[in-house]
């Protein structure tokens, strides 16, 4: 959600969203489920509230005198949701159990990138991408949060642009 992100020290706007910016997501999400841990001291009621938020649990545990998630009336939503996240976690920490048997060598191989600091404005990434020798798509790919062609950066933000090393990384 756009205030919870914002919240969590996420950049939202019409040239940039952090949300969709993997390493900036996962540690607001993670900052998140520390602070809804602290706060409930339980992982299913953390969950539901990933999905809707601490306001809305905290709301519905007094207003249904609970102190369980298991004893909450939710949305048909939050209820898969928590379900599928339980079944998820389960799968990771038991693949053989369900049938996946996971050899190294199937592993994807991490990506090498190179980062490039940027803080000034950018009047076309198609040209950016150009000039650092990887087309537009590779560079939109490798960095969704740049949700506009240019970036006016009037603030100069010092942003990191993740290209990867190898020029001829093809997307499939």
């Amino acid at each position: 959600m756009k205030t919870t992100g914002k919240e969590y020290g996420l950049q939202i706007n019409g040239e940039v969203d952090e949300r969709y910016h993997m390493e900036k997501a996962t540690q607001a999400a993670c900052d998140y489920l520390n602070d809804a841990h602290k706060k409930y001291e339980n992982w299913a009621l953390v969950a539901a509230s990933y999905n809707v938020g601490m306001g809305k649990i905290t709301k519905e545990l007094e207003r249904q005198k609970a102190d369980s998630y298991y004893d909450l009336l939710l949305n048909t939503e939050t209820g898969r949701y928590v379900f599928r996240m339980l079944a998820v976690k389960d799968i990771l920490e038991n693949p053989s159990r369900y049938g996946f048997n996971i050899r190294k060598g199937d592993l994807y191989k991490p990506l090498d990138f190179k980062v490039i600091k940027l803080d000034t404005a950018v009047a076309n990434f198609a040209d950016f991408a150009i000039d650092h020798n990887v087309s537009y798509k590779i560079l939109k790919h490798f960095n969704p949060w740049l949700r506009d062609s240019y970036l006016k950066n009037t603030a100069r933000t010092v942003y990191e642009v993740k290209l990867p090393t190898n020029s001829n990384y093809e997307l499939n």
